[in-house]
């Protein structure tokens, strides 16, 4: 199982009522993508952190990844939610399920 992690710092301009907004448009849009099993996303509790807005999504695979981010709905996601409102992202992936060669992921 693949989870995906994203974290992103957000324009001067995105409002807390925006944040919110862009954390329930996430959960909303991203769980009706076929691919995926789950989605959290979130912001930041440390005043600190550089990165306040974070979404992780998991998958059964790198395939399904690459399906899922293909799927119409993601690319809206996109095109609504995160482009219009970040500056800069963070992601990585990681494999949950411990001894499986990631070659196999």
């Amino acid at each position: 199982m693949v989870h995906h992690v994203a974290f992103f710092k957000l324009k001067a301009e995105v409002t807390p009522e925006k944040l919110d907004e862009m954390i329930r448009s996430s959960r909303s849009l991203l769980v009706r993508v076929p691919e995926v099993l789950t989605v959290r996303s979130g912001r930041k509790i440390d005043p600190a952190c550089e990165w306040p807005f974070f979404v992780t999504v998991e998958f059964e695979s790198m395939e399904k990844k690459r399906a899922g981010q293909d799927d119409p709905i993601y690319i809206k996601y996109l095109e609504t939610v995160i482009r219009p409102n970040v500056t800069e992202e963070w992601i990585s992936d990681y494999e949950l399920e411990p001894g499986r060669a990631i070659k196999y992921s």
